[in-house]
């Protein structure tokens, strides 16, 4: 009984972890695109935090100088993709697939130039990361602060001047220019936001979820986060539903891995790894084919806005 009581604990704590680099960077996606900026920018905005936050601290020794660096990383590709869709009004698709291109190849080169190790940081010593905290049920800093992320998201986004501005400019900027505030930055601004929070989902997978940073160790997590911010309407509790669905997933998953079924006869047969790790993709495109048609995105949404004369 009391096996049954823990493994359902175990999956739920599981979940969140899983969960918490999904969560931060949906949120820091719904800022950007209710701002009408397309941001398939996400990937590669966690890639690079997950790099720089692993090789300050490898570098430092302390892991809140590796959230800094992480941070400032992700807020550098933030206005590096606002000057090329907003200054710019060039293609927010391609900008966004030109971060992502760049940080797999760039992480990958400077890791072998400083550390000598295939692309890969030392492994960090537990100084160096955010361990768990008993207080927080054995989660670090960062699981709180990306629950606390959703609740705050929400209030700037529904109850603030800004968020109101925000959803104004993501449906009609004209309207928005014409009553004197600047259309750019507004969209600067949630542009900084994203690159906040993807700045902690990317040092969250390389100093708490794991001891350094490893070759496109983000995985995809920066793809599944936008379809997550996609089902979920560009809604912030929507969102976090569609994170966490692909956060239990991922959680099951990972405990099946291993696991031997009953098979032909008294032969048990081993679920085998690739399928197990494929089931939170087979999900994003099971959820997208259901929900991206119904899905009704901000007006201006990757539309590039010139500024009335």
């Amino acid at each position: 009984m009391d096996e049954w009581i823990a493994m359902p604990l175990a999956i739920v704590a599981s979940t969140l972890r899983v969960a918490t680099p999904l969560i931060l960077c949906a949120m820091g996606g719904l800022f950007s695109e209710r701002g009408g900026i397309i941001d398939i920018g996400l990937e590669g905005k966690m890639l690079a935090a997950a790099f720089a936050a692993a090789a300050c601290a490898a570098l430092t020794g302390s892991a809140w100088l590796g959230l800094g660096a992480g941070i400032l990383a992700a807020e550098a590709l933030a206005l590096l993709h606002g000057f090329a869709c907003i200054t710019q009004r060039g293609n927010q698709v391609v900008s966004g697939i030109a971060i992502n291109l760049l940080m797999s190849g760039l992480t990958i080169v400077l890791g072998i130039a400083w550390f000598q190790r295939g692309g890969q940081t030392p492994a960090l010593p537990q100084a160096a990361r955010f361990m768990p905290i008993a207080a927080l049920g054995g989660h670090n800093l960062l699981v709180g602060a990306a629950l606390l992320a959703v609740p705050a998201t929400a209030f700037v986004i529904g109850a603030t001047r800004f968020g109101l501005r925000l959803r104004a400019v993501g449906e009609l900027p004209l309207a928005v220019d014409a009553a004197g505030i600047s259309v750019a930055w507004l969209r600067y601004r949630a542009l900084l936001l994203c690159g906040l929070l993807t700045g902690i989902a990317g040092t969250y997978l390389s100093l708490a979820q794991n001891a350094g940073f490893s070759r496109d160790m983000t995985a995809g997590q920066g793809y599944i986060a936008l379809a997550a911010l996609i089902v979920g309407r560009w809604r912030p509790l929507p969102a976090l539903g569609a994170c966490l669905a692909f956060g239990l997933l991922d959680a099951v998953a990972i405990r099946l891995q291993g696991v031997r079924l009953g098979g032909l006869g008294a032969v048990p047969v081993e679920v085998p790894v690739q399928a197990i790790q494929v089931l939170p993709y087979v999900l994003t495109v099971i959820l997208l084919a259901g929900f991206i048609g119904r899905a009704v995105a901000p007006k201006a949404l990757g539309v590039p806005y010139d500024k009335v004369r």
